[in-house]
């Protein structure tokens, strides 16, 4: 592992509240993502299931966790199934987890290798009424071509066992999930203190006619030189016309002078994200218009983050930062009082300039798990990031930070990585 360990405590504590909210005599199963392959003998970059490793800190692939609270005998409650480790794979693949390193993360003591799975679960299926199954249900994109262990567990569980009653894992994690323990802070912390080092090294990197994956390379290298596992998410290093396309993505622009580049980056540490934003100067001066724009988008930022608080609805929030950044066009000569009064209901005159959402929860996945028609509740961390794009000027400012939810309203997690314009502009020209 590139991180420091995590504390055992943190998925122990998150079992007991899984199984707290499971259905009693039941069972559930939970299973790891697959190795992707790319071409020939290759493969990509292995990401775990994050409700697996919620439960347990295990990121190694062919992994199942089984909960069975109900058990009669205590070993049996909590039983993790990994690849057993032979010559082959020491050859090939170097070290697997041991049994006493998977139970030194997890704190689970019962470990099985992977190829005992079916027989436990023969003599458990008999015993127990239901049976709790993982699936990616929070997915966005359409993946109806794509075949996953989980979707291969489901597939066998049934032909095997098809008068149980089953329930799915995600109405489970997705309550809990939201609201983040100490630890998870702390490794949230984290990937944003890596994500201001390399927002720093962008800032000593930026000039006229770099491209725009050199700087980059700069968030790269100290998201690996920091231990952090990879980005969260491709990262947008959009100068000039390019910010005003929300994921824009192919970072292969020219940052020329007179431009302005939105940087929206984030660090995945122990496989917890980080997601901010900011806007620089390509020449280390805001122009008066992107000061003007800057200002707006950082007033909104300052003001529209106030209302993340608990008992505060998301669609409520939503409305009042739309207000805000409505208010701002009208100053910056965008639109007007009238174009207001005569607007399509369906189609309100600002979202020609802002046409997006500003808070997501943010955790094991950028996006992460959680129904938005829950109010906002002390623990929740979560971005706000809102935004004005203007294409007939090649103008698009966003700018995002992290918050974490207290009893009285937030802390901003990212409030180390630069904003004022002021410092941003020091800080390019200091090199």
């Amino acid at each position: 592992m590139r991180y420091e360990p995590i504390p055992v405590s943190l998925f122990a504590n998150n079992r007991k509240r899984f199984i707290a909210k499971m259905s009693s005599n039941s069972l559930a199963i939970l299973t790891s993502n697959d190795v992707m392959p790319n071409n020939a003998d290759d493969v990509m970059g292995f990401a775990q299931n994050n409700d697996l490793f919620y439960l347990t800190g295990i990121e190694q692939d062919e992994t199942i966790l089984v909960l069975y609270p109900d058990a009669f005998k205590e070993e049996n409650r909590a039983i993790l199934f990994v690849k057993e480790v032979n010559e082959q794979t020491l050859i090939w693949e170097g070290d697997f987890l041991t049994k006493e390193q998977v139970t030194a993360i997890s704190g689970i003591r019962n470990v099985k290798w992977t190829h005992e799975f079916e027989k436990t679960i023969q003599l458990f299926a008999f015993e127990s009424d239901a049976i709790y199954l993982g699936h990616n249900e929070h997915i966005k994109r359409v993946t109806s071509e794509m075949s996953t262990r989980q979707d291969r567990m489901i597939q066998w569980c049934k032909e095997k066992y098809p008068l149980h009653q089953y329930e799915r894992v995600a109405k489970i994690t997705r309550d809990l999930r939201p609201i983040k323990s100490e630890e998870e802070v702390a490794l949230i912390q984290q990937a944003i203190a890596i994500s201001v080092k390399g927002f720093k090294g962008l800032l000593n990197a930026v000039k006229p006619n770099k491209k725009e994956y050199e700087l980059e390379a700069e968030l790269a290298y100290e998201y690996i030189k920091n231990g952090g596992t990879r980005h969260a998410f491709k990262p947008i290093i959009a100068s000039g016309k390019n910010a005003c396309a929300l994921h824009y993505n192919t970072n292969d622009a020219v940052c020329k002078v007179g431009e302005m580049i939105l940087v929206d980056f984030g660090v995945c540490y122990a496989n917890y994200n980080s997601d901010t934003t900011r806007c620089v100067p390509v020449n280390g001066k805001f122009s008066p218009r992107q000061r003007e724009v800057y200002e707006s988008v950082l007033h909104c930022l300052k003001e529209g983050s106030k209302l993340l608080k608990p008992g505060v609805l998301s669609k409520e929030y939503e409305l009042k930062m739309a207000k805000l950044v409505e208010e701002e066009l009208i100053k910056l000569g965008l639109i007007t009082l009238e174009e207001i009064a005569n607007q399509d209901p369906d189609n309100s005159a600002y979202k020609k300039y802002f046409m997006h959402g500003t808070a997501h929860y943010l955790g094991l996945d950028v996006h992460d798990v959680g129904l938005y028609s829950r109010p906002f509740e002390k623990g929740m961390v979560l971005t706000c990031e809102p935004g004005i794009y203007i294409r007939e000027e090649g103008i698009g400012c966003r700018l995002e930070n992290d918050y974490l939810l207290t009893e009285n309203g937030n802390i901003n997690l990212s409030a180390a990585m630069p904003i004022e314009i002021d410092e941003i502009e020091q800080l390019i020209n200091s090199k």
